[in-house]
């Protein structure tokens, strides 16, 4: 899997609420809770942001609740990749679940800028930031969690393994 993208900066502990705020939880659909995504944090997310680009963060990104409509918010507000130092572990299962690409790589969070172009290479882990030329290496996701990914969640690849049998 090969990303490309334009960085959007975050701190630390970024959790559910700011992704996606409560209020905005009384739907499901992937296109009206992208409109409201992180707009908490910055009310123009949403408008800066294009289809591929990367948000980088610090520590403990997605904490908070357990529910998938902040994965699920990310990646439809157009989200490719989250490379952070650490995510809470609900939300990287959840993203994983929902076909979310996530890397945790401290070196690279902390050598990224904002409005920098990175190149993720998920199959091995290589992350580089175009704008500057530094490489970093980040724990490639295993066969299965690839596929889950390129499927578009684990739903979508249950569903084509059942189609195939």
């Amino acid at each position: 899997m090969q990303f490309k993208g334009t960085v959007y900066r975050c701190g630390r502990d970024i959790d559910t609420d700011v992704i996606i705020p409560a209020r905005y939880l009384t739907t499901s659909d992937p296109a009206e809770l992208a409109k409201h995504c992180m707009e908490d944090l910055d009310t123009e997310f949403v408008s800066k942001v294009s289809q591929g680009d990367i948000i980088v963060a610090d520590e403990n990104f997605g904490c908070g609740s357990s529910r998938e409509h902040a994965p699920i918010a990310i990646k439809a507000a157009g989200i490719d990749v989250v490379i952070a130092k650490s995510f809470a572990r609900i939300f990287y299962r959840n993203s994983i679940n929902i076909g979310l690409a996530i890397m945790e790589c401290p070196e690279a969070v902390d050598a990224i800028s904002n409005g920098d172009v990175v190149s993720v290479d998920a199959d091995t882990g290589t992350i580089v930031d175009e704008t500057t030329g530094q490489t970093f290496k980040a724990q490639p996701f295993p066969p299965f969690l690839q596929e889950i990914i390129e499927a578009g969640g684990l739903i979508n690849r249950t569903k084509a393994k059942l189609a195939a049998e």
